[in-house]
């Protein structure tokens, strides 16, 4: 049972499923919206909003931080261009609109996005 476990595993392994995260965080944050899986969509939601938090603070530290977690170039974007669109925002940068089944698999599709 899975009694007060928290995330998901998508199958993989633990390095796997790192990388898969961080890929479709960094995504996100050059690209501003990605289709993906809803399961997927809602996994890296509190992950990017917590990135966005500590890039609104603008520090030496969360530049280092965000640097160690994301590719240099997606962590340049999100300190010089998103955080800034954020900065009277209290929380809730990003939304997911679910858009229905994928044909092939019927696997469950959801857009992510930044709010404007």
């Amino acid at each position: 049972m899975r009694h007060l476990k928290k995330g998901r595993k998508f199958g993989r392994t633990r390095g796997q499923r790192k990388a898969l995260l961080r890929n479709l965080m960094s995504q996100l944050i050059l690209e501003g919206r990605i289709v993906t899986g809803e399961a997927k969509a809602r996994e890296i939601r509190p992950l990017v909003e917590k990135m966005v938090t500590r890039a609104k603070g603008g520090s030496l530290a969360a530049r280092r931080k965000l640097a160690s977690q994301l590719p240099s170039v997606a962590a340049m974007k999100l300190v010089k261009l998103v955080a800034p669109r954020m900065e009277n925002r209290p929380g809730g940068y990003t939304r997911i609109i679910k858009l229905g089944s994928r044909r092939s698999d019927a696997a469950r599709l959801a857009i992510i996005e930044f709010v404007q």
